[in-house]
């Protein structure tokens, strides 16, 4: 059997999905800059715009803005157009409420510059390990 990289994190949420790498440089405002109905990214700066993270291992620095943000990532898996994952470098509260409240596995402490866009990847948030598939 095939030896997988990994990358160890810290475990926020509790969890393991699949899927592929949607990694945005900048922090995410979930409220503003996110559509919680279709998922797509509306943040006029960010270079992700129009972009869905529906369905991606969504992977950013760290959250900002209004502790609303914590709700609309829960409409967004209420919507079904939530990430199946989310990586930070560091959680921040609003972030990590969101992350339990919509049952997204969540791990941080994550260099992201080495989670390559459009990588496949498991997030095992149990263990905080992120691992090439």
């Amino acid at each position: 059997m095939a030896a997988h990289f990994a990358l160890k994190g810290r475990r926020i949420a509790r969890g393991r999905a699949r899927g592929v790498v949607l990694r945005s440089e900048q922090p995410i405002s979930f409220l503003g800059e996110v559509n919680p109905q279709t998922g797509v990214i509306e943040a006029e700066d960010n270079p992700l715009r129009g972009r869905s993270i529906a369905g991606s291992v969504f992977a950013f620095p760290h959250g900002r803005g209004s502790t609303v943000g914590s709700y609309v990532i829960y409409r967004l898996k209420v919507n079904g157009v939530a990430p199946v994952a989310l990586i930070n470098a560091l959680a921040e509260p609003i972030v990590a409420t969101g992350a339990i409240m919509a049952g997204l596995p969540m791990v941080d402490q994550v260099v992201l510059e080495s989670l390559p866009q459009g990588a496949s990847v498991e997030v095992d948030a149990d263990v905080g390990v992120v691992t090439f598939l």
